[in-house]
């Protein structure tokens, strides 16, 4: 079934992210022999799966969800910083069902001036919570300063969707971009793909599954911190960071590994790790770490082996003492401002803005 659009407004049928009939959801068989155990730890404990019960509070607590903060003590919002960035949704068909998307839109240069061109952005959060809501100043601001129509994608999330669900709903979208971004007013022939941490990663194997599944893969890469290996214990910056980290730490990525790939055999997979598929013709591709980052050994190996493979251009965008999504607030770090500048010129440079 081909990728199409409708009304997200208008269309009562639930988004794919919202779908509570997930196969990675826990159930309790009554003609299961453990059964009478299972009822008496759901006395016990709520939610009764210790996977359920670990990830709750995460998902509530995610950027300040649990206990919102003053105005005053948040930077200012992407609708106060770019006024002009239109934003709309749409809601692309897939055999899955309807996904959720979010379009960052800048105003054009002038009448008749042509299409745009585009990116796909995949929103963070370890592939188990997150929205596009929360990478709106990323998006808009990549909307705004290289001119380009954003598509923000809401994916499936682990582990009531486990791999490869969300990277399914990525390619369909995907798909719909190329065939029919012209109703954003778009380019589909000229789409990067963006991400930041998970998000990164899906960009990132997203390029290696259009390319595997006979398509056309995107025209360039933006990856800021993503993961591009789950052996990531290999690396010593993460042997040495994660264990005490702030933003995320050895357990929570343990966890989120687990409750996205579930299965051992899936770590190695090329679309779940990019890092070991076959990266010769691999697009343009712009990275981000801090060295505070526990991903930035993987990333310099990443970077090391597409230029490697040949990579046509490949930039590793380095920051000394900055953390792991230090460009993800305005305001806060020059560093991100720096980011975001290169990005800009990455993607002129490449062809892709």
């Amino acid at each position: 079934m081909p990728a199409s659009v409708d009304n997200a407004s208008q269309n009562s049928a639930p988004f794919v992210d919202q779908r509570p009939d997930g196969p990675g959801v826990s159930k309790i068989d009554p003609s299961d022999p453990a059964a009478p155990m299972y009822r008496l730890l759901a006395k016990m404990r709520s939610p009764v799966t210790l996977r359920d019960l670990m990830i709750h509070p995460v998902r509530t607590g995610y950027i300040g969800q649990e206990q919102p903060l003053a105005a005053a003590e948040l930077p200012k919002s992407a609708a106060e910083l770019y006024p002009k960035i239109g934003v709309s949704e749409v809601a692309v068909s897939s055999p899955a069902g309807r996904i959720r998307c979010q379009v960052f839109s800048p105003p054009a240069s002038k009448p008749g001036g042509g299409p745009r061109p585009m990116m796909l952005y995949l929103h963070g959060g370890g592939f188990t919570l997150g929205q596009s809501q929360d990478t709106a100043y990323i998006t808009s601001r990549i909307a705004a300063e290289n001119a380009m129509v954003v598509v923000s994608a809401n994916y499936r999330l682990a582990p009531e969707w486990p791999f490869p669900a969300c990277l399914d709903d990525c390619l369909a979208v995907l798909r719909w971009m190329q065939k029919d971004g012209a109703t954003l007013g778009g380019d589909g022939t000229r789409i990067a793909v963006g991400g930041d941490s998970a998000g990164g990663n899906l960009a990132a194997a997203l390029v290696i599954k259009a390319r595997d599944e006979g398509g056309s893969p995107p025209q360039a890469a933006v990856l800021l911190a993503p993961i591009t290996d789950f052996f990531f214990e290999q690396h010593e910056s993460f042997e040495r960071l994660a264990p005490l980290g702030i933003v995320y730490d050895t357990a929570f990525i343990g966890f989120i590994r687990g409750a996205y790939l579930v299965q051992g055999k899936n770590w190695a997979h090329p679309h779940a790790s990019p890092a070991r598929a076959d990266l010769r013709n691999y697009p343009p591709t712009f990275i981000a770490t801090g060295t505070a980052d526990p991903l930035v050994d993987d990333n310099r190996a990443f970077t090391q082996k597409l230029r490697a493979a040949g990579g046509r251009k490949v930039e590793h965008f380095i920051r000394e003492g900055m953390p792991h999504g230090f460009y993800f607030f305005p305001g806060i770090f020059e560093q991100g401002d720096e980011a975001f500048a290169a990005i800009a010129t990455f993607l002129k440079q490449a062809g892709a803005a």
